[in-house]
C-alpha cells in the first residue's frame, strides 16, 4: 500500500469527478422524469428519482471534500479528514429515503395500476440511460480508487447499479409492448429494494470506519515486516493504526530491542522507522514503545520459553511478548494477547499463579493486550 496522493491532486480529482456526476444525473433525471409523466411509467420515475438522489449525493461529496480539505487548527489538529465520513452517511441515508419513497410509490401503483404508453423515444432514451451509466459507474469507481474516497467509489457503484435498474425498466417495456404485461410496477418495486440495499450497505460501512475499524490485517502485516526488518528489531507487537480520514493514519507500535542498546541507539533508529513507516505505506508512526529482551543471560532464553509455552496452553492466549527476566533480582514481567470478551484480572490472576508455581519466590508482572491487530481472525 502506497502513499496516499498529495492532497491537492486529491482535492482535484474528487471535485472534478462529482461534478461530471452531478451533470450527467441531472441531464438522465430531467428527462427520466418528463417520460416517466409523459408515459405514465412509475418505473421510470422511481429511475428518475433514483438518479437525483445521485445528484444530491455528488453535492454532499464535493461539500464534505471541501470541509475535509482544511488545514489542521488548534482544536483539531490531525485535521478534519473524518467529515468526508460524515458527508457518506448523509449520502447513505438519503439513498436509503429515496429507496423507502420509491418503495411506497411503487407498492400503491402495483394496488392501483395505471396502463403505460410507451413511446419508441422513450425507449431510444432507456438505452442512452443505460450506456451512460455504465460509463458513468465504471469513470466514477475508478477516480474513487485513485482519489482513495469512499463517498466516490460507493457512488461509481450505485451508478452500476442505476445501469441494471435502468436496463430492467427496458425490459418492462419491452414485455409490455411484446406481450401486453404490465410488470413495470414491479420493476419499481424491485428498483425500490436495490436503492434501499445500496443505502443500507453505505450506511453500515460508513458507521464502521466512523467507530473505528480493526487494521486492515495486509497494512499491519506491511509495517511489521518492515519494522522486523531493522536488524535491532526482534518483534513488532500492539500495532495501534487511528485513522482521521483518508490518507491521515496514525499509528503506535511495542519493538523488542536488545537490552544492550544505548538511548541514543534507540533514538537514531525510532527516527529511521518513522521515515520508512511513512515513505512505504503513507502512516504516521507517532509512537514507539520499547520491549527489551535477555541478551546477557542464557538462561534467559529458556525461561521465556517454559513460560510462554505454559501461557499459551490456555485457549483464549494469542500471542505472548515483552518477556523479561531477571533471574537476580527475581523480576520477570511479559504481555499477553488475549481473545476479546476476557476479564483482565481473572487472566492475571491465574498467570501470576502458575508462573509462581514454576519459578517460586519471582515478582511477576503481567500485562493483557486485546487482539487489535487481527492476530485472531
Amino acid at each position: 500500500m502506497g502513499i496516499s496522493l498529495a492532497k491537492g491532486r486529491r482535492e482535484s480529482i474528487i471535485l472534478r469527478t462529482s461534478f461530471i456526476g452531478i451533470g450527467v444525473n441531472v441531464l438522465l433525471a430531467g428527462f427520466k422524469a418528463v417520460v416517466g409523466f409523459s408515459t405514465n411509467s412509475i418505473a421510470i420515475l422511481m429511475d428518475a428519482v433514483n438518479n437525483l438522489s445521485d445528484v444530491l449525493s455528488s453535492v454532499i461529496t464535493v461539500a464534505g471534500a471541501k470541509l475535509a480539505d482544511r488545514n489542521p487548527d488548534f482544536e483539531h489538529p490531525f485535521g478534519h479528514g473524518r467529515y468526508e465520513y460524515l458527508s457518506a452517511l448523509v449520502i447513505s441515508i438519503i439513498i436509503f429515503y429515496a429507496g423507502v419513497t420509491a418503495m411506497v410509490e411503487s407498492v400503491k401503483k402495483i394496488i392501483e395500476p395505471e396502463v403505460p404508453e410507451y413511446t419508441t423515444a422513450s425507449l431510444i432514451l432507456l438505452v442512452v440511460a443505460v450506456i451512460a451509466k455504465i460509463i458513468l459507474g465504471r469513470y466514477v469507481k475508478a477516480k474513487g480508487q485513485e482519489a482513495d474516497s469512499g463517498a466516490l467509489i460507493g457512488s461509481g457503484s450505485d451508478a452500476l447499479f442505476d445501469a441494471v435498474l435502468s436496463f430492467s425498466v427496458l425490459v418492462a417495456a419491452l414485455v409490455y409492448l411484446e406481450w401486453g404485461l404490465p410488470l413495470e410496477s414491479y420493476v419499481g418495486a424491485l428498483i425500490a429494494c436495490f436503492i434501499l440495499k445500496s443505502g443500507y450497505g453505505m450506511l453500515r460501512d460508513t458507521l464502521n470506519e466512523i467507530l473505528g475499524e480493526r487494521p486492515d490485517p495486509q497494512l499491519v502485516r506491511e509495517i511489521k515486516n518492515l519494522l522486523v526488518a531493522e536488524p535491532e528489531i526482534q518483534g513488532a507487537y500492539d500495532l495501534m493504526i487511528n485513522n482521521y480520514g483518508p490518507g491521515r493514519n496514525y499509528a503506535s507500535v511495542h519493538i523488542e530491542l536488545p537490552d544492550v542498546m544505548t538511548v541514543e541507539q534507540v533514538d537514531l533508529l525510532t527516527h529511521r522507522i518513522h521515515e520508512k513507516i511513512f515513505k512505504a505505506t503513507g502512516v504516521h508512526l507517532s509512537g514507539v514503545t520499547v520491549y527489551s529482551y535477555n541478551t546477557r543471560d542464557p538462561e534467559a532464553a529458556a525461561i521465556r520459553e517454559k513460560v510462554s509455552q505454559m501461557v499459551m496452553r490456555h485457549p483464549w492466549a494469542l500471542q505472548v511478548h515483552g518477556f523479561y527476566v531477571d533471574r537476580k533480582a527475581k523480576t520477570m514481567r511479559f504481555d499477553v494477547v488475549v481473545t476479546f470478551g476476557r476479564d483482565r484480572g481473572p487472566i492475571v490472576q491465574e498467570l501470576k499463579e502458575e508462573v509462581g508455581k514454576l519459578y517460586p519466590g519471582y515478582a511477576v508482572s503481567v500485562d493483557v493486550d486485546r487482539d487489535i491487530s487481527a492476530l485472531q481472525g
